[in-house]
């Protein structure tokens, strides 16, 4: 998307969420913004009072249901997949959305809403690739009907995982690999909402097999100190594969990446 196109209007972005990403976003509108034709229109957080510090009085969003009053022309979340589920279609019906827990949209009740709202409004919703390396590649295979087959791992230290259910909380140090989950990632996505949102873009891109054809694999391996490893094996008609390795650099109980940050902000771009 190219939020710049129009040199003669300023974009005004909602930030919802305030996590690492959520911080270097802001951090980057408040530097860069004035010369990409970007500003804050709000910032919103949970706890707000971690907003206090470095974001303006006038920028902080108090309740999350007041955001129309901001007049913001898009919306970035980037905080938890139930803040799509329960704003999603009420952001859509006032701004464009760029959602970065794309694994809500695994509930395809909710992903149909959520399409059909942008739809009737007018606006547009918006998936970033974050950490999925080739994801343009991956839906021009789907569109032209030539994709058969897609399969992603994501390996981890096990402090990096946030699990809904059972995770690797009986880990020790050197114990080495452990498969926590291989499945659709229709499955997955309710299980590990916060860590499998590279998963979830591949889903959305391969609109063929859907999350419910496309196959992913979480993986323990307390090797992974200083990044996490994102593996696709894509296949396609008359014997086409591809694969990838994308190693990214991340510390010690880290959910995201520190190369997603920029790949996301490029996304804001349209770059």
């Amino acid at each position: 998307m190219d939020l710049t196109a129009d040199t003669l209007r300023v974009m005004a972005v909602g930030v919802v969420g305030y996590g690492h990403l959520g911080q270097y976003l802001v951090e980057r509108i408040q530097k860069e913004g004035h010369s990409l034709g970007l500003r804050l229109a709000f910032v919103w957080n949970r706890n707000p009072q971690k907003l206090r510090a470095s974001v303006p009085e006038e920028l902080i969003l108090d309740q999350l249901s007041h955001f129309p009053e901001k007049n913001a022309d898009l919306i970035v979340e980037v905080c938890h997949p139930q803040v799509v589920k329960d704003f999603g279609a009420e952001f859509l019906s006032h701004a464009h959305l760029l959602v970065g827990s794309p694994s809500a949209l695994s509930d395809l009740q909710l992903n149909k809403q959520l399409r059909q709202t942008a739809q009737h409004h007018g606006k547009t919703l918006y998936v970033p690739s974050g950490a999925l390396w080739g994801s343009q590649d991956i839906q021009r295979l789907s569109d032209s009907g030539t994709l058969t087959n897609l399969f992603i791992r994501m390996s981890k230290h096990p402090s990096c995982f946030r699990l809904t259910g059972d995770g690797p909380k009986d880990w020790t140090e050197g114990e080495g690999r452990r498969v926590l989950f291989k499945g659709s990632v229709a499955d997955l996505c309710p299980l590990a909402p916060n860590n499998v949102n590279t998963m979830a873009a591949a889903a959305i891109a391969a609109d063929s097999l859907g999350f419910s054809g496309v196959m992913g694999e979480i993986v323990s391996d307390t090797a992974l100190k200083e990044y996490h490893i994102v593996e696709v094996e894509v296949t396609g008609a008359n014997g086409f594969s591809v694969t990838s390795v994308r190693r990214n650099p991340a510390q010690l109980g880290a959910v995201t990446g520190s190369a997603t940050y920029a790949s996301f902000w490029s996304s804001l771009l349209g770059g």
